[in-house]
């Protein structure tokens, strides 16, 4: 049986999700379908490249995402089809999958330009119905990417969060906040090597790691600076603000059992400052 993760700005309000996966399992009745999220904020395409990051690993080898996060729909923008990692994605060419592909360049691409594959007279404004989604269900039952339209050699690309890092100091950015409040960076991807010391992870094969030792590191983010870096919300009282790495590896302002970004008054582009020692060196 075939999985599709369907990821939107849609909501659950209105009708639009439910009319997808109605066209879908029209075209694939054996079709899995899954929500990863429709609470992408409204045409926030880097929230919504962000979320696909974090989220497409967990799913089973095969399955086709469904990405529609669409500002630029009825524009000239391409409606693409992108195998790669085991793994199809439908989506609109607009950079919502830049960090999934992390500039590596073993993916297959394809226009969604075949009327073969779409609803008949497809509107303007909904291509989420009218051709993303029965993509998505004929790549379910097995049609190959290639009947839908012309090879691409090059995808919009979206800028990298910020992450700047020098001797002592490293300078990211918010890029997320969830229900919770929790105020997720762009600094990480981190792993802690012991109780006492994380490792930061290069972004690509070019760089090298880093050893932060958490007890020491600060963090400043506006007029408020944080020291020392926690494992989970637990280990501080109810209602303290704090610093942990999240379940993706991100550095994240939390509050236990409260809303950081409300606390602080962050919002996604604040930039924030890690000033650290190495593990080694103390």
């Amino acid at each position: 049986m075939a999985t599709i993760a369907l990821l939107t700005d849609f909501g659950v309000e209105d009708v639009y999700v439910g009319v997808m996966k109605g066209v879908m399992n029209t075209i694939c009745p054996d079709a899995k379908l899954i929500d990863i999220t429709h609470a992408i904020p409204p045409q926030d395409v880097r929230g919504g490249a962000l979320a696909l990051l974090d989220a497409y690993r967990y799913f089973p080898e095969g399955t086709v995402f469904l990405v529609v996060v669409d500002p630029g729909v009825g524009s000239d923008r391409l409606p693409i089809a992108v195998a790669y990692d085991g793994y199809t994605f439908i989506a609109p060419d607009n950079g919502i999958l830049t960090y999934l592909l992390g500039g590596r360049e073993d993916y297959q691409v394809h226009a969604l330009t075949n009327p073969k594959y779409q609803l008949p007279a497809a509107s303007s404004t909904f291509h989420g119905r009218d051709i993303f989604a029965p993509a998505a269900a004929h790549v379910a039952s097995g049609v190959d990417i290639a009947k839908f339209g012309e090879s691409l050699v090059s995808l919009v690309t979206l800028p990298r969060p910020t992450l700047t890092i020098a001797e002592g100091k490293i300078i990211g950015e918010v890029v997320r906040v969830d229900h919770f409040g929790n105020s997720i960076t762009s600094i990480g991807r981190l792993q802690w090597r012991d109780d006492s010391c994380l490792v930061l992870q290069p972004r690509d094969d070019s760089g090298q790691s880093l050893t932060i030792a958490s007890g020491s590191a600060r963090v400043k983010i506006g007029k408020t600076t944080l020291t020392g870096i926690k494992h989970a919300y637990h280990e501080v009282a109810t209602g303290e603000l704090a610093l942990q790495i999240d379940s993706t590896g991100q550095l994240e302002v939390m509050v236990n059992q409260g809303s950081a970004a409300q606390r602080l008054g962050l919002s996604v582009g604040d930039q924030v400052t890690l000033y650290y020692e190495t593990c080694e060196s103390i």
